[in-house]
């Protein structure tokens, strides 16, 4: 089972949030360790997706205007890849934020996972920390 929290500033389950993301992009995708943990993880929010009480997933979103949220750092551990998490921990970020449109920068590989979300994907292709990324909006309907 599947449980979202929301990590707050100087709790464990922040901490974990970063565990996971140090053990996803610095050890396996080898972005250095200096680009991963970076000053707006102060003001963004977070949330952890726990898979039988383990930290398992995590992902944080940043206002960049009113109503208008990035969503980055989505990331699940490996172990819990075969339980096909990432939808979950999507929508708790995006629960987690009073968007209107969110915005993410997708490595290539999940483009497809992100429009299946329905996000759609805008731009070139560019490298961030030496790997394909494009642009991805969505926008949400309000009722």
């Amino acid at each position: 089972m599947a449980e979202i929290l929301r990590a707050l500033p100087g709790s464990p389950e922040l901490e974990a949030c970063f565990a996971i993301r140090m053990a996803v992009f610095v050890q396996e995708q080898k972005v250095p360790p200096e680009e991963e943990l970076d000053a707006l993880d102060a003001s963004a929010t977070h949330v952890l997706l726990r898979h039988e009480g383990q930290p398992a997933a995590t992902a944080r979103a940043v206002e960049k205007a009113p109503g208008v949220w990035k969503i980055g750092r989505v990331a699940v551990a490996a172990p819990f890849r075969k339980f096909r998490l990432g939808k979950a921990v999507m929508q708790g970020i995006e629960a987690a934020c009073p968007a209107r449109i969110f915005m993410l920068e997708a490595q290539t590989h999940a483009i497809g996972f992100y429009e299946a979300l329905g996000y759609v994907a805008e731009g070139p292709v560019y490298l961030d920390a030496g790997i394909p990324h494009r642009l991805m909006r969505k926008v949400v309907q309000t009722p």
